[in-house]
């Protein structure tokens, strides 16, 4: 067992609340995660068709047979059960009663903001962090390697091949879960659509491009995006809307949650490949963003990050909130330090006022060092 950083705040909230909802990508380790940390609780998954029927049509006697203590997995298969639970935690009125986990974003969280709002605590496990893989001794050797082979446990557990497994990943996952969330009728122009983000990752979202080259509408490519986004298969960077002179852009930058996902739909089959891409920038710049992403759910919250770049091409790859403050954050996949690094950061760091000491360059190199312009950190060691 690869011990997961969300541990901490799991068992936390089990002490406060009379439900705790961990929900995430399919195969993000989610069960094995509450399966390891409360060896007591019983364990059901609404997937297994017995089950499921007996929650949809008995849910009384549902919770009857199990009215404490239990895991109850793929909890949005079964929505109205969530009324139940609502009526029945309520009349117990003990803390760690359910803990429930779902691979729909927005299924689960329909049920759970119609019926269990403020009974629930809500946390979000993804794929391990680059700190996880460090600490449990399964980190690639090479930033390349890290990039093709991705973090989902599975790869690590079962020694599976990265081609092997994200095929069957995305096989499966748009024949069940995409049927499930949304009625997509030409399943070949919605893996087209797929594959179009992977070559868009760390760039400005353009929808009306996206719907071109798809034959789809604009409205639907919306639509799909949503679903990407429901699923944990992609997430949107939104720009910085603080106007310091200059106009900004308002689009946001797509990037996967995955990097190994993206990989397999590049059709990229090696890491000896991702090194020579003409994406490796973009998906370097996917790895270190989703280790911000993945700290701040760790955390048990919500990330507040952004990027900023004005109307005349001056760019800042990643801006953080943290009490308050800014801090900025360049992120180059070269090995060799330039001056050119902090350039965007430089202007941006004029325009908000912002110190040294709140500007940083993350790259594929060998050396920390100090500047005037910030601190230059080396990602093989680097920890958010």
């Amino acid at each position: 067992m690869i011990e997961r950083t969300l541990q901490t705040k799991l068992l936390e909230f089990v002490k406060k609340y009379p439900i705790v909802t961990l929900t995430g990508p399919r195969q993000s380790g989610k069960s094995t995660l509450l399966r390891h940390s409360f060896p007591d609780y019983k364990y059901i998954s609404l997937e297994d068709p017995d089950i499921r029927l007996f929650a949809m049509d008995d849910p009384r006697g549902f919770l009857a047979t199990y009215p404490d203590k239990t895991i109850i997995d793929e909890a949005q298969r079964v929505p109205a059960l969530f009324s139940y639970l609502q009526t029945h935690v309520d009349k117990e009125g003990r803390e760690g009663m359910y803990l429930l986990a779902g691979s729909h974003n927005f299924l689960l969280m329909e049920s759970i903001n119609q019926s269990l709002a403020g009974r629930t605590a809500i946390l979000k496990l993804l794929p391990f962090s680059h700190v996880e893989m460090q600490k449990s001794g399964i980190l690639p050797q090479t930033v390349d390697k890290e990039i093709f082979q991705g973090a989902y446990p599975r790869l690590y557990d079962k020694d599976l091949t990265p081609s092997d497994y994200y095929s069957f990943y995305i096989q499966t996952y748009v024949e069940r879960d995409v049927r499930l969330m949304k009625n997509i009728g030409d399943l070949s122009k919605f893996i087209r659509f797929i594959k179009l983000c992977a070559g868009r990752i760390g760039q400005l979202l353009n929808q009306s491009s996206l719907a071109n080259e798809c034959g789809v509408a604009v409205s639907t490519i919306s639509a799909w995006i949503s679903v990407l986004e429901a699923s944990y298969i992609c997430y949107l960077l939104k720009p910085d809307y603080n106007n310091y002179a200059k106009r900004l852009v308002k689009a946001p930058k797509l990037y996967f949650y995955d990097t190994g996902l993206a990989c397999s739909l590049l059709d990229i089959r090696t890491p000896e490949q991702v090194s020579i891409h003409f994406l490796r920038g973009g998906l370097f710049e996917n790895l270190v963003i989703n280790e911000f992403i993945k700290a701040t759910y760790n955390k048990g919250q919500e990330p507040n990050l952004t990027f900023w770049r004005d109307s005349t091409g001056n760019e800042v790859d990643l801006l953080q909130y943290i009490n308050g403050k800014q801090y900025a954050y360049e992120i180059k996949s070269g090995a060799t330090y330039s001056s050119d690094f902090f350039k965007g950061i430089a202007k941006w760091a004029k325009l908000s006022g912002a110190e040294s000491e709140q500007c940083f360059a993350i790259y594929n190199g060998e050396k920390n060092m100090k500047t005037s312009n910030g601190k230059l950190m080396k990602w093989s060691d680097f920890t958010v």
